[in-house]
């Protein structure tokens, strides 16, 4: 269901692996992917995450037979409902607060709490024949909280546009609009995720694990107090052995060495 991969150069590659269901985020799916987030933002020999996916589809979204069988409950389903919501909102934030960059590989189709996953990764490649919806509004059911990923990657009207419509938005008009760094042809996309996935991992891992946290805390402050915070993350920043080395190494026309501290 969730395959996973360490090469040398510490690139992990996680690879959504239920092609017969889409991929979808069933409740199981959806603890494998924590799991795998939470260990490799604890492993040192993590340097970047690649999540992948085998099959026709990138992520469906959530397992509808799965959600449909939760309506049995005295309630209606509102419990459980309730579990499943807090469930794929704690995985989709343990890709944002894991130290390791995260890069989205996607072929096929993203769609609703896929297209969210995509969002919720660092950076994204797709191949050119990719495409990404939020399709909730045929169904009754409106991309609330694909909805929150989606809003904090394009602009308001791309992301209502998505939202109201629930077309699907090639790979090239994602590129445009910001949801994906770069459409490439399909026989070319691992290699373009991996070449990224390679230049990102010869940083220092510490000095990564700053950024990647420091921009996600600071794009939901006001002005003055994002730059107070940012100003004391470089203060403390300047103050690692990495930066100390790094700054050497630019002067001296050397390589640098990190220590990842």
């Amino acid at each position: 269901m969730l395959l996973s991969d360490l090469d040398a150069d510490g690139i992990l590659r996680l690879t959504l692996d239920d092609p017969s269901r889409r991929n979808a985020l069933s409740e199981a799916m959806m603890t494998r992917l924590t799991d795998a987030f939470t260990d490799a933002g604890q492993n040192p020999a993590v340097r970047v995450i690649i999540l992948a996916a085998n099959g026709p589809a990138f992520c469906a979204g959530h397992d509808l037979k799965e959600m449909t069988a939760g309506r049995a409950g005295p309630d209606g389903g509102r419990a459980y409902f309730t579990k499943v919501m807090a469930q794929c909102s704690g995985m989709m934030q343990t890709i944002v607060n894991c130290p390791k960059p995260v890069i989205a590989e996607v072929t096929g189709i993203a769609t609703a709490a896929g297209c969210q996953l995509v969002a919720s990764c660092d950076l994204a490649i797709a191949a050119d024949t990719a495409r990404f919806s939020t399709p909730g509004v045929h169904i009754g059911l409106f991309c609330s909280t694909p909805m929150v990923a989606l809003s904090r990657n394009v602009s308001n009207k791309h992301a209502m546009e998505m939202l109201l419509t629930g077309d699907m938005t090639p790979a090239s008009r994602a590129a445009e609009m910001g949801l994906v760094n770069h459409a490439v042809p399909e026989d070319a996309l691992r290699a373009a995720t991996l070449d990224m996935a390679r230049k990102i991992a010869s940083k220092s891992s510490m000095t990564l694990a700053t950024g990647k946290r420091a921009f996600y805390a600071q794009r939901e402050m006001p002005l003055a107090e994002a730059y107070d915070y940012a100003s004391q993350v470089m203060v403390d920043n300047m103050l690692a052995d990495d930066a100390r080395e790094g700054i050497n190494a630019f002067i001296e026309k050397r390589a640098p060495q990190w220590q990842d501290q």
